[in-house]
């Protein structure tokens, strides 16, 4: 398949997913910090768009694992490794507050900054320039 309609293809799957964001509420930070929120009005919503969301993916994954490319001809690109260390404690730690704090995630901050929400911004502003922090950290730990 051609870049154009690698790109197409792109696109679409990410229209799914931001309008399957959106219809499920899971845009909305206050519907995310409901779920995180326990200890006030807990609103299970979320855990329900996770729970179908894992149901749905481990079928996929499961099916991918017999093939050897994408549909669109690609090579298969899995991660292998099955590791769990400090760096990957760390990561999740860090984007676990992240997350209760702003009640938003990386595929929510998208649909919002394409809204034109103000959060949407900072949040994928805050994002990048995490992003560029841990570059810059690899840069160094490579060269040391």
């Amino acid at each position: 398949m051609n870049r154009i309609g690698q790109w197409v293809t792109a696109g679409l799957a990410g229209l799914l997913l931001g309008l399957g964001l959106i219809l499920s509420g899971m845009a909305n930070p206050a519907k995310v910090v409901g779920f995180l929120d326990v200890a006030g009005p807990w609103d299970p919503s979320l855990g329900l768009v996770m729970g179908g969301g894992l149901m749905v993916g481990s079928v996929g994954f499961a099916l991918l694992r017999k093939q050897p490319k994408t549909l669109l001809g690609e090579p298969l690109n899995l991660p292998v490794s099955r590791k769990i260390d400090r760096r990957l404690i760390a990561g999740s730690v860090l984007f676990g507050i992240g997350w209760g704090i702003t009640g938003i995630c990386p595929g929510p901050g998208l649909v919002l900054l394409g809204a034109g929400v103000p959060e949407g911004l900072i949040y994928m502003a805050s994002l990048l320039a995490g992003m560029t922090l841990y570059s810059v950290i690899e840069k160094l730990r490579s060269h040391a």
